[in-house]
């Protein structure tokens, strides 16, 4: 029987990609995560956008919290320009 380890930049990455979004807070509650905003900033170098939203709940509170998106059309283009270019 073999087992796999899963690194918490991936249950990062899991728990984004079934549509949750997350706070610091929850990232550091739920898998135990050091810095989250690292663990975003290496998920947002391997190419995944993910974007921060500012959220308010009923009473008026505001958190921010990290979401999987779709990267827009100008994004995408800015980054085969950079490619083209040489600059990546």
């Amino acid at each position: 029987m073999t087992t796999t380890t899963v690194t918490k930049e991936q249950k990062v990455l899991n728990a984004l990609q079934e549509g949750r979004t997350l706070s610091s807070a929850q990232m550091k509650s739920f898998f135990n995560v050091g810095n989250p905003q690292a663990v975003i900033q290496q998920l947002r170098f391997k190419g995944f956008p993910i974007y921060l939203n500012t959220v308010t709940d009923t009473k008026g509170r505001t958190r921010n919290v990290y979401r999987l998106g779709t990267a827009s059309r100008a994004v995408v283009a800015a980054g085969y320009r950079a490619i083209a270019n040489g600059t990546v």
